[in-house]
């Protein structure tokens, strides 16, 4: 049987798994550092990668443990090396280097956008290439051309702010704690979506495979401050009612925006197939309006359960495709933080 660690610190979780070429995940540990951004509405890097500095180990011990396995008994080191926070994602890879030269076992690179959309595979136990995959998450709203497991070809992405970024923002602006994406989930499920239309940027646009949220959060903001006034400190403070209504229309307006890009790129790729993954397609609305759009298209869709969604290690079985493949890395591997490399096989 072959057993490969899997390690995942490209943001702000420290992750580790034991995997095997099932893609079974007999050990899973996810550190959270929810609590160490949430002051500050946001992921601050440097507090991110201390973090990891910290963790790293436990969680891999941990990880080890759970999986009743011991390092000798593995057959790979594997590690997420991008995109992602660059302090962030040296902690794991110097992790993974560290313990490869301590066993001598190979050293497999994880795509982290990549591995989001293999998560569709791990969790539904089917083949789902070729594929569109649509990744929406704090960092990336992101489409692309999925040929194979790591044979990706970028066909759009966000111009400016990412969808969990969007979330994140407004859940400030409305004094909703962080993490923002479940917190304005959970308001807009007490508001009325059709209340206040907010723009839908680009979506009616045929001729681009790109979304813009950046002005959706404006819109937000000016909503929030009211007609004819400039600053945040003449506003009146909204009530929970208007918090609630303003949660579901800008939620409403980034799902429409998420939804009708899919669709345009099912129809341009002729594929038949969408995979979803990442923090954001763990909003329950996305996910609701994803089936209506397959069951109304009819193509297939997957998407992993909201555990393989968020940051983890388990998504990370995607070296067991590199490992079949002997795709292994020398140690001068080096991390690629920005979106430039993420088609690389």
């Amino acid at each position: 049987m072959t057993l490969i660690l899997t390690i995942e610190s490209t943001c702000d979780e420290t992750a580790a798994a034991v995997v095997n070429e099932k893609l079974e995940a007999l050990g899973s540990v996810v550190a959270s550092q929810d609590e160490l951004h949430q002051r500050f509405g946001g992921v601050v890097p440097e507090i991110a990668s201390r973090a990891h500095v910290e963790r790293i180990l436990p969680v891999i011990d941990e990880t080890l443990q759970r999986a009743g396995v011991r390092l000798a008994d593995l057959d790979a080191i594997a590690v997420a090396n991008m995109p992602g926070l660059s302090g962030s994602l040296l902690v794991g890879l110097s992790a993974a280097k560290g313990l490869c030269v301590a066993t001598g076992l190979p050293l497999i690179a994880i795509n982290h956008l990549q591995a989001h959309v293999y998560a569709c595979k791990i969790a539904s136990g089917e083949e789902v290439f070729p594929c569109v995959g649509l990744i929406a998450s704090g960092g990336h709203s992101n489409l692309y051309r999925c040929d194979g497991p790591t044979d990706f070809t970028p066909l759009g992405g966000t111009i400016d702010d990412a969808a969990g970024e969007a979330f994140d923002k407004v859940a400030s602006l409305l004094g909703l704690p962080y993490p923002g994406g479940p917190s304005v989930s959970r308001a807009a499920e007490r508001g009325d979506p059709k209340k206040i239309r907010f723009p839908r940027p680009l979506l009616n646009d045929d001729s681009r495979l790109a979304f813009s949220f950046s002005g959706l959060k404006t819109a937000v903001r000016y909503r929030l401050i009211g007609p004819g006034k400039l600053q945040d400190s003449e506003a009146s403070p909204p009530s929970e009612q208007e918090i609630a209504d303003i949660a579901a229309g800008f939620q409403e307006a980034v799902v429409d925006c998420l939804v009708g890009k899919a669709e345009l790129a099912l129809k341009q790729s002729g594929y038949r197939t969408l995979c979803v993954g990442g923090g954001v397609a763990a909003n329950g609305r996305l996910r609701e309006r994803l089936e209506q759009s397959a069951a109304e298209h009819g193509h297939r869709l997957f998407i992993p359960p909201m555990s393989l969604c968020t940051d983890n290690a388990v998504m990370g079985a995607i070296a067991v495709e590199r490992f079949k493949a002997g795709k292994f890395e020398s140690l001068e591997l080096d991390v690629f933080p920005g979106q430039e490399r993420v088609a690389a096989s």
